[in-house]
């Protein structure tokens, strides 16, 4: 079992249950899934940007990156439908625990003048997302082979109704949300 996965079973869920008054551990929100995409506009020009995109989003999350099609065409950004235009994958059970954990303890400390990540991210749902401008952040990129410095977004869905209780729940996971 992931480690973050524990820290939240023995630690969070009593926490959160004692703040908001929650009888049922069930009800207290949890994580649900990680997305994280990719998206490469210049992939219509060189094929090659997007297959090296593909291989470190796989190894920086461990699992299968999924080539990302434009859904219909549009002159103005020279774009076919169907064309490949980026990657994403989504992680969930223990892959998604353990990728949270390197992000949150590894990557983001690693992010130049990095002060916390923002608070008006949340989406009112209870959903968090968030970019990163530069890959290398993840220690799993060999910097030597990177030839572009790619952004990426990630998106961390979560159980709770609202963005108060999806607040709590990533603050007692670690998250640096700056107040």
């Amino acid at each position: 079992m992931a480690r973050l996965k524990q820290h939240y079973q023995k630690e969070v869920i009593p926490q959160l249950m004692k703040d908001f008054r929650l009888k049922n551990p069930n009800a207290v929100p949890r994580l649900l899934k990680i997305s994280v995409n990719i998206g490469m506009g210049e992939a219509t020009q060189d094929a090659k940007v997007l297959e090296s995109a593909v291989t470190e989003l796989t190894a920086i999350s461990g699992q299968k990156a999924v080539i990302t099609r434009a859904k219909k065409s549009i002159a103005n950004f020279k774009l076919r439908k169907g064309v490949a235009i980026g990657c994403r994958v989504t992680l969930r059970g223990n892959r998604m625990y353990e990728f949270f954990d390197r992000l949150v303890n590894v990557a983001l400390p690693r992010v130049r003048d990095f002060r916390g990540l923002s608070l008006k991210s949340f989406d009112g749902r209870g959903s968090y997302t968030f970019g990163i401008k530069e890959q290398i952040i993840f220690e799993e990129i060999n910097y030597d082979k990177v030839e572009k410095i790619k952004g990426m977004n990630i998106t961390i869905v979560t159980s709770a109704k609202n963005d108060e209780m999806a607040l709590a729940l990533l603050t007692q996971m670690g998250m640096p949300i700056k107040k």
